[in-house]
């Protein structure tokens, strides 16, 4: 006993294995040589990343769906004891209806307002250019209307390049477009069957799970998988119904005004929704370059649309149907935006936001785990309790 009171008391306990600050540079050192690991034997994996890019799609749309229509089949189980096969073909042959219904009569009209956009679009990019430097052709605008023509000469170079890559690789375009529209094939045909099994048995997944952990760890890793499962849901849920709600009022207003590709422009619009803070301005591009073209006054009834929309979205539609479930702070979500969409592209400014909410899940629960089983944070918590104790009376 005097040993081990001996040993706690020695320099090298109080500093090193006492020590929060030492302890978690130890940890970060760890946690950087696992990576280094990772990274020197990653051909392992390889075989791993070429199985997820074959079934990720699939599986990625079959997820999103299954956040979608959960809900429904967990209500009607316990509102009306309906079986969970009945509900999942019910809600299948609503959506194929659906589906069909928008093959026949949407499908066709986008395809002709994506026709008639692409093909006028260099003439309305001309004319936005064009007034550009009319507006900024005083001399008090020179260093704008350099930028401009800059712009617009690096852009089109741009254009022209990628023109010549495309004309030039052949065979190599020609086998990734066929390898894209295959993989949207086999997405198609797979997904639903992986969605069935999921609305079916999804729900007992997290408890089969746990038969192959310790004891111990189960009630820790339900509550962890609860949580993640929460988090994704409500994200999912509240992003496409933001962005529907997005799409339908942009869509109104912009017929409202006239604007030509009403709808279209409104699609697009509640697609970029998905990108958070930042999705709004940019389905803002395609509505101003429009506007320009039609006059002047449209790019007023334009602004009016989307202060209203704005105004909407932010006081009543996001707060019902979003609200503030991840509790991201709006810096963190431009950060994340940018890191993940610079690594991973578009699909990481998409699936950025949730990834990091997970990864926020894990490490506030290890956090946890580590402060309740580990011996650093004693002190504070027996400081925590100790009540001062008055001095005792000197002498005089």
């Amino acid at each position: 006993m005097r040993r081990k009171m001996n040993s706690e008391n020695s320099a090298f306990f109080r500093l090193i294995l006492n020590n929060k600050f030492v302890t978690g540079l130890l940890v970060i050192l760890l946690l950087l040589m696992v990576v280094y690991m990772l990274h020197a034997v990653r051909f392992i994996f390889q075989p791993i990343a070429a199985f997820m890019g074959a079934v990720g799609a699939p599986i990625v749309v079959a997820g999103v769906f299954y956040y979608l229509l959960n809900p429904t089949v967990d209500w009607a189980e316990k509102r009306f004891k309906m079986k969970r096969n009945l509900t999942i073909t019910l809600e299948f042959v609503i959506l194929t209806a659906l589906i069909v219904w928008a093959g026949a009569v949407l499908v066709p009209i986008a395809r002709d307002q994506i026709d008639s956009l692409v093909r006028h679009w260099p003439e309305y990019w001309t004319n936005i250019t064009d007034k550009l430097n009319q507006w900024t052709s005083d001399r008090r605008f020179k260093a704008l209307n350099t930028w401009v023509k800059s712009t617009n000469s690096n852009l089109e170079g741009y254009v022209g390049n990628v023109a010549s890559l495309l004309k030039n690789s052949g065979g190599s375009t020609i086998s990734s477009v066929f390898s894209t529209i295959t993989m949207i094939f086999i997405t198609i045909a797979t997904f639903p069957l992986i969605l069935f099994y999921l609305l079916k048995d999804g729900h007992q997944l997290p408890g089969y799970m746990t038969q192959f952990l310790p004891v111990k760890a189960r009630q820790s890793f339900i509550e962890t998988i609860t949580e993640i499962n929460l988090q994704i849901s409500n994200y999912i849920r509240g992003q496409l119904s933001v962005a529907f709600a997005v799409a339908l009022m942009f869509g109104i207003g912009y017929m409202i005004i006239g604007l030509p590709y009403a709808w279209l422009i409104a699609v697009i619009a509640g697609f970029l929704n998905l990108i958070p803070f930042l999705g709004s301005f940019l389905a803002m591009i395609p509505a101003v370059v429009v506007g320009m073209f039609v006059s002047p006054m449209m790019l007023v009834y334009i602004l009016i649309v989307f202060i209203i929309e704005q105004t909407l979205e932010g006081k009543v539609i996001s707060p019902k149907l979003l609200g503030n479930s991840l509790k991201i702070h709006p810096v963190t979500v431009v950060i994340i935006l940018l890191s993940a969409g610079n690594i991973f592209g578009v699909i990481g400014v998409i699936f950025g936001i949730p990834g990091y909410a997970i990864v926020k899940v894990l490490a506030s629960r290890l956090y946890i785990w580590w402060k309740h089983n580990s011996n650093l944070f004693d002190d504070d918590e027996t400081n925590d309790h100790i009540t001062p104790v008055a001095p005792a009376p000197t002498d005089e």
